[in-house]
């Protein structure tokens, strides 16, 4: 795990764990005090299931608010990722009671009950090299096309939700196969392990901490990687070396966009791109651009008090 190095920058963590939660409502206002103290914001989500959030603000408070919401929850330490940047990607603290930390859609699955095998990034190269074993990518098929592991399936589904179906589609050619998922860090893979195993599939096994833990850990002679990964914050993508890769993002939907995208008619900075621009309204246009412009008042204030 690394740490943020430059106290003069703002710490962002990342963090995410599978437990039983006996009260999110009450945890979750506790949660909003406590951020509020500390000027941490960012984003949490609480559930009978677990916690999985992603929070910025000075190191020190960042650390603190782990700490409480670990013990707050009694899961413990949590696992954080880390990364930095010089200005926080969030104006506001968010802690919201959801159904699901990571939403899938099927009742009953409990990862804090049952989930696959966990992999270290340094052992995963030898358990997709296995001509038995079949590497299944667990995130969108925008992700994917951005960058995965050599030979990995890919299942081409627009959300999470969509997996389920996917796999029960596919039952007879992943039965009695070893299979080994993945995903950005590790949240979504462990939980369609939960769901593999349910379904009756196995020996099941994923990546402990996620493409960005193997990234980490694994040397670029060695990787099994190709491409670049998407990941949920200002970075948009990273390469090998964790450092920001080479898309923007759409405002409007998410989207990672190359220069080519970017050179469409149909985007406009903030509102819209080419993949989304017929499935968004006027009203939600006229919305969008609203905040595209408070947002780039706000950056130019702060760089100006910086």
């Amino acid at each position: 795990m690394q740490n943020p190095q430059h106290q003069s920058e703002v710490a962002i963590a990342a963090f995410y764990a599978f437990f039983r939660l006996a009260d999110p409502s009450a945890l979750a206002g506790l949660v909003r005090e406590e951020a509020a103290r500390r000027d941490v914001y960012g984003t949490i989500l609480l559930a009978k299931e677990g916690v999985n959030g992603t929070i910025a603000g000075e190191a020190q408070a960042v650390r603190h608010l782990l700490a409480f919401l670990g013990d707050q929850s009694g899961c413990g330490p949590l696992d954080v990722k880390w990364a930095s940047a010089p200005h926080s990607p969030f104006r506001r603290m968010k802690v919201a009671v959801r159904r699901e930390i990571v939403s899938l859609g099927v009742a009953g699955i409990d990862p804090a009950r049952q989930t696959g095998i966990y992999v270290d990034p340094k052992d995963w190269n030898a358990l997709i090299a296995d001509p038995a074993t079949i590497a299944i990518d667990t995130r969108n098929a925008y992700e994917v096309d951005l960058g995965t592991f050599k030979g990995a399936m890919d299942p081409k589904t627009e959300c999470f939700r969509s997996f389920p179906g996917w796999l029960k589609a596919n039952h007879e050619t992943l039965r009695n196969r070893p299979l080994a998922m993945f995903c950005t860090g590790g949240i979504r893979c462990e939980k369609a392990t939960a769901l593999a195993l349910a379904e009756g599939l196995g020996p099941v096994y994923h990546l402990k901490g996620g493409i960005l833990s193997y990234l980490e850990h694994v040397p670029p002679a060695e990787s099994q990687w190709t491409g670049e990964c998407f990941v949920f914050d200002h970075r948009v993508t990273v390469d090998h070396a964790l450092q920001p890769g080479t898309f923007s993002v759409c405002k409007a939907c998410r989207r990672p966009l190359t220069d080519a995208d970017r050179r469409s008619p149909y985007f406009i900075d903030g509102v819209s791109c080419a993949a989304c621009h017929a499935t968004k309204t006027p009203a939600q246009k006229a919305r969008y651009a609203e905040r595209h412009k408070q947002m780039s008042l706000a950056e130019i204030r702060a760089a100006r008090e910086a």
